[in-house]
């Protein structure tokens, strides 16, 4: 007959969605207990709740603007399996403890997704003990308040150790088969008057050899960090915005300031691999040893569109001291401190131009290069023995104030060199003619 169902024809099913409201602390503990329900919506702003783990396929989303979950003094917040999402929240734990994190006893988290989120303790996304799989997607959260430092498991190279980030989304598994892919967007930490404690963004593979993160788009608004490091300290740093090894990203865009405070402090730092690397807004940082721009990876175009400026001894503005820069370009780099050497290439490199110029503002001091504290002179251009130049174009000048300072230093080779408006020591010997 017309519209009969065949008698092999299988019947459609249709996912059950089991959708709560709650609105007391109680009822959410009890419904995120329930593995049958698959979304629960908070309304209203709760508060005293213990840690909670998430279902395999649960979601936990707010409904409006006063939708807060806020956890108990020093516990961990929301653990999540398989799966999950976490949405239009404000959420609210202790600053050093984890706010949002993953359970690393299942093999594979599917795709995590936390969206439109507010919050105060660090986040923490891990590819460790069994998890061997799994995507993260992350769009649009601010992370208040965060102090990463008391998590002492943390990468190693180039005689240093990194300290983790407020925000931590790290790939440690050591076989190289293991790929966990991500695309993060929208992410915020800190404030200029309460930066975030250890580094503000960090993303990580295992090595160079091991597990790798595979990152479409690591995407930042403003980003205030201080690492806490003591002033004197060789074998640790911190970062602002971190790529480190393993980590092999498309695009790198910080839309927003990024600032540093504290000493090693570096304030945007690569390790990994990526293709595109763009800066909108300020780079700033204000300790010594304290960088704008390390590259220890590969970058194939890195664009800066704002000013780069230092404040403090050794606190350089631009080095590569491994790996390369295929193409450079910056608006404009400043540095205030004895050893601040504006750009310094200890490796070759493709092309670097610069639009408004190069200045130092200091003499000779230490500065941390790979883990050991070096003496160095605050040259507005430096090209080391191992280093080289395909094209380098300056406009603005190179400027050094520092009594004695050179303003160029070329112990590398330079395939060929441009510079506008004069190669000079304030107020005295103008090199533009030698």
């Amino acid at each position: 007959m017309p519209g009969a169902k065949k008698e092999s024809e299988p019947e459609a099913k249709t996912a059950i969605i089991k959708e709560l409201d709650v609105s007391t602390a109680a009822d959410l503990v009890a419904a995120v207990g329930d593995g049958s329900v698959n979304r629960i919506v908070v309304s209203g702003d709760l508060t005293g709740l213990p840690q909670l783990r998430l279902s395999p396929d649960q979601t936990l989303v707010g409904s409006g603007p006063q939708a807060s979950v806020r956890f108990k003094e020093g516990s961990d917040g929301i653990q999540l399996s398989a799966n999950n999402k976490v949405q239009n929240l404000r959420l609210v734990a202790t600053s050093n403890k984890r706010v949002v994190f993953n359970d690393t006893t299942v093999t594979d988290f599917g795709v995590l997704e936390l969206g439109n989120l507010t919050m105060t303790g660090v986040v923490q996304l891990l590819a460790v003990d069994r998890v061997r799989a799994g995507r993260v997607e992350v769009h649009g959260i601010d992370i208040v308040s965060a102090d990463s430092r008391a998590y002492d498991v943390r990468p190693k190279g180039y005689g240093v150790e990194v300290v983790p980030g407020a925000f931590t989304l790290w790939n440690q598994q050591l076989d190289s088969t293991v790929t966990i892919t991500a695309d993060l967007t929208g992410l915020s930490a800190g404030r200029p008057d309460a930066p975030v404690r250890g580094s503000g963004i960090f993303i990580s593979g295992a090595s160079d050899t091991g597990g790798r993160l595979i990152v479409n788009r690591l995407e930042t608004d403003a980003i205030y960090s201080n690492g806490g490091i003591v002033q004197g300290t060789a074998d640790r740093i911190s970062g602002g915005v971190f790529t480190v090894h393993g980590a092999f990203v498309d695009i790198v865009r910080t839309r927003g300031p990024v600032t540093t405070y504290g000493p090693n402090d570096m304030v945007l730092d690569n390790w990994g691999v990526v293709d595109r690397w763009i800066s909108d807004e300020r780079i700033s940082s204000c300790g010594p040893s304290a960088i704008g721009f390390v590259n220890f990876g590969n970058i194939n175009s890195l664009r800066i569109n704002a000013p780069i400026e230092t404040f403090g001894q050794g606190a350089r503005g631009f080095n590569v001291y491994a790996g390369t820069v295929k193409s450079a370009e910056f608006d404009r780099i400043v540095t205030h401190g004895n050893g601040a050497v504006g750009i310094q290439i200890g490796r070759p490199v493709g092309e670097i131009s610069v639009r408004r110029g190069v200045e130092t503002f200091g003499g000779s001091g230490d500065s941390l290069v790979k883990g050991v504290m070096t003496k160095l002179s605050a040259v507005a251009f430096s090209i080391k023995p191992e280093g080289s130049v395909q094209r380098l174009k300056i406009a603005g000048g190179l400027i050094t104030h520092g009594s004695g300072i050179a303003p160029l230093d070329l112990q590398g080779g330079v395939g060929s060199l441009q510079v506008k408006d004069g190669i000079m020591v304030s107020g005295g010997k103008d090199f533009s003619s030698q």
